[in-house]
């Protein structure tokens, strides 16, 4: 970021006129400083959802939504999802560069060496109820690792960051495995540390029942690009809310399990399933591809997984998981009824300019319920698989934040509504 002492706006109120300090990022937006303002006028701003606010500078993730890109560190998604691994993503993200071999291998080591969990916890998670939401059970454990863990719990202690990276990124496949199998009645696997990480989740959860062979080697690479495909986005709900709790310096953990209750929210990790509520609703109903689509024109029904609020062109994470979903309905000797129908929806309406026309293009959200589904994976975990890829860039933005110099505890302002003073009755 610079600052260009000569880029000011004005700022004209009743009470006179503020010069506002203009900063240039490096991708050329601009970006208001408003630090003086109340001080100055008096007054606030009132922006609902901060949609337009930038609430920190940030080195993790740039996105350009008209132009449909996406970068972490400054590399292009399509470029990591097709050649790069989550861990060597992860990484990336946590740390800012792509690792050498050697630094990967020494990554991807202490992370199979911490992949296990307090026998206690074991037993704490098998006394959750079975049939509560995995998002909500989730939560609960990444919450207790401070309690297991408190030599990693301080957020001023580097080194204790550092440890706390490692065991979060560890141990969550671990948890969300083995909350997986208490729901089916199922036994929990321990990890294999001859596997890589995803190999070794994809194990944990589903065990000899695991797809095999070409189709599973194909499910292994969906399950790993996915997560790269959503390793981070920037300041979304999940996010923003990691940096508000991590601002008041709650621990590492804390603040993620906030981001995995933020997630666990339909308006947020929940697209994919809406997704396969409507394919469905389509299937059960009889409903024509070509009629369905006719009545998403007359608002009767909605199109759910194209479009994005950010994205007002192709979603970049969609492209490339879209050619390994077909690949997938061509491998697999029974497919889903509910993956091929996506597909077809997804040709129809975009040979039709009325879905052209207004930019709605399928998002990454599309692909990854049928995908997940196909696999196996019943739907409340969809959202635990975004957590699992998302959890590199909590870390991320949660350390980022820890060495900002403009680092202080969040505070938004409110535009009050309220009733003026009142008496209390009989007080006069």
């Amino acid at each position: 970021m610079s600052d260009d002492k000569e880029r000011t706006v004005e700022l004209h109120y009743e009470g006179g006129v503020l010069k506002l300090p203009v900063f240039t990022g490096t991708e050329g937006e601009s970006t208001i400083e408003l630090k003086t303002l109340l001080g100055s006028t008096g007054m606030t701003t009132l922006d609902p959802g901060f949609g337009n606010t930038a609430s920190c500078s940030s080195k993790i993730t740039y996105i350009d939504g008209a132009a449909g890109i996406l970068r972490y560190r400054g590399y292009p998604i399509e470029d990591l999802a097709v050649h790069s691994t989550f861990l060597e993503t992860a990484y990336l993200v946590i740390y800012g560069e792509l690792p050498d071999p050697g630094k990967l291998k020494e990554f991807s080591d202490k992370l199979r060496d911490n992949a296990d969990i307090p026998a206690d916890m074991g037993t704490l998670i098998d006394a959750m109820p079975r049939n509560g939401h995995p998002m909500a059970l989730i939560s609960s454990a990444v919450n207790t690792l401070a309690a297991y863990y408190e030599d990693s719990a301080d957020p001023e202690d580097e080194d204790q960051v550092e440890l706390a990276t490692i065991r979060l990124m560890a141990k969550l496949p671990t948890i969300a495995a083995r909350i997986y199998r208490n729901s089916i009645g199922e036994s929990p696997i321990a990890p294999d540390d001859s596997l890589d990480y995803v190999d070794n989740f994809i194990r944990m959860t589903f065990g000899d029942k695991a797809p095999t062979g070409d189709l599973g080697d194909l499910f292994n690479k969906a399950v790993g690009m996915l997560l790269v495909l959503h390793a981070d986005h920037e300041l979304n709900c999940s996010t923003a809310t990691v940096r508000v709790v991590g601002s008041s310096k709650a621990d590492i953990f804390a603040s993620v399990a906030s981001g995995i209750n933020a997630l666990s929210g339909p308006s947020h990790g929940g697209a994919n399933q809406a997704v396969l509520e409507m394919l469905e609703e389509i299937r059960d109903s009889g409903i024509s591809i070509e009629d369905f689509l006719e009545k998403v024109k007359a608002r009767e029904m909605r199109l759910m997984g194209f479009g994005h609020r950010v994205y007002k062109n192709f979603d970049p994470r969609s492209k490339e998981i879209k050619v390994l979903a077909s690949q997938i309905l061509d491998q697999h000797d029974s497919p889903d009824e509910l993956f091929a129908l996506a597909l077809k929806l997804e040709a129809a309406a975009l040979q039709d300019s009325y879905f052209t026309e207004r930019k709605l293009y399928p998002n990454v959200d599309f692909y990854t319920g049928v995908i997940y589904r196909t696999m196996g994976f019943p739907t409340n975990m969809f959202t635990v698989l975004f957590a699992l890829g998302r959890l590199p860039g909590w870390i991320a933005h949660y350390r980022e934040q820890l060495h900002d110099p403009a680092f202080r505890i969040a505070r938004p302002r409110q535009h009050y509504i309220g009733s003026t003073e009142r008496r209390y009755p009989g007080q006069g």
